[in-house]
């Protein structure tokens, strides 16, 4: 564990996104209860409470004048911010507010509260994806990541939509206290473990509409949650309470697929990820659920007709140090 308190301020404003602000709360407020020691504050540029997109109004901490010396600042979203410019005030507390923080994180369309405080001048980063054509042209000096979760560049952090706000938050939390205390808060949270920055707004997991059979559904939920569980068939018919072959024949009239495939789909979406953050092909394999290297050289040849060597040096990841 760090030693000593982890001081977080979220920057919030009228219009804000109110999952931003939640979702990696939430995550820091969890790890609390497994030994971390996160102190959450909430800054609005003039200290006044704020009114969500929602309606419910968020209350504020401080203003971001008087605001302490956060370790990690937190930038949350709106709907407003990709079509109309920025407010300055919003724009000079993100910046003097940055100034004075170890680290600078943006949930989904904060990303333009950080472009409008010349904080992503140089730097690579992403937003939603229905939003990334408007960051790249607002600020062409960013460089834009239109298809990742999140993006680091030096101490600077930016996420695609509002859910991965909630990635992004476990990434921070795995950097500060390891990977088990991060797996660990998202097992409690229910959410997906191993989203890695590098994993593709639309990757396999995250593709087509939700499988009508519930059976179905809670046979994705528990796969995309922890790949690295026993999914074979015997296993996951097991947890549902169906026959492996009803399960199958579940899968192939509603998914056009098998559930050995779907797993194997899940876990090398996964591993390409791992890859485009840097680990090495072992790590990757072991880390995504697969029995071996050899296996995910097999899944590799069978969707990309090359090896995961050769895949990651032809292709750039976006979670590389700047």
């Amino acid at each position: 564990m760090a030693a000593g308190p982890h001081r977080v301020g979220v920057l919030v404003f009228d219009g804000m996104k109110l999952l931003d602000l939640s979702g990696p709360a939430e995550v820091f407020s969890e790890a609390n209860r497994f030994g971390a020691d996160y102190r959450l504050s909430i800054v609005s540029p003039d200290g006044s409470p704020v009114s969500s997109s929602i309606g419910m109004r968020v209350p504020a901490d401080t203003d971001a004048q008087a605001a302490a010396a956060y370790d990690t600042l937190v930038v949350v979203g709106g709907d407003a911010l990709p079509a109309s410019p920025v407010d300055p005030a919003l724009g000079a507390a993100a910046k003097a507010l940055a100034h004075r923080a170890g680290r600078v994180a943006s949930v989904c369309t904060g990303a333009f509260v950080l472009g409008a405080a010349g904080l992503l001048e140089g730097r690579r980063a992403t937003t939603h994806w229905q939003h990334t054509d408007a960051l790249a042209r607002r600020w062409p000096a960013t460089r834009v990541e239109p298809d990742a979760l999140f993006v680091k560049d030096g101490t600077t952090y930016t996420s695609a939509g509002v859910t991965a706000g909630i990635d992004l938050a476990l990434a921070l939390l795995e950097e500060d206290h390891g990977p088990a205390l991060a797996r660990r808060v998202a097992r409690s949270l229910v959410v997906y473990m191993q989203r890695a920055g590098g994993q593709s707004q639309f990757s396999a997991s995250l593709q087509g509409p939700a499988p009508r059979t519930p059976v179905l559904r809670l046979v994705q939920e528990a796969v995309q949650g922890d790949p690295t569980a026993d999914h074979g068939l015997e296993a996951l018919a097991a947890r549902v309470r169906v026959s492996p072959r009803h399960l199958t024949r579940m899968f192939r009239t509603e998914l056009d697929t098998t559930p050995a495939k779907y797993v194997e789909l899940v876990r090398f979406d996964l591993a390409k990820a791992l890859l485009d953050a840097g680990h090495n092909a072992t790590e990757a394999a072991t880390r995504s659920g697969f029995p071996s290297y050899e296996s995910l050289r097999r899944a590799f040849a069978r969707h990309l007709s090359l090896s995961p060597i050769r895949y990651q040096q032809r292709f750039a990841t976006t979670a590389r140090e700047s």
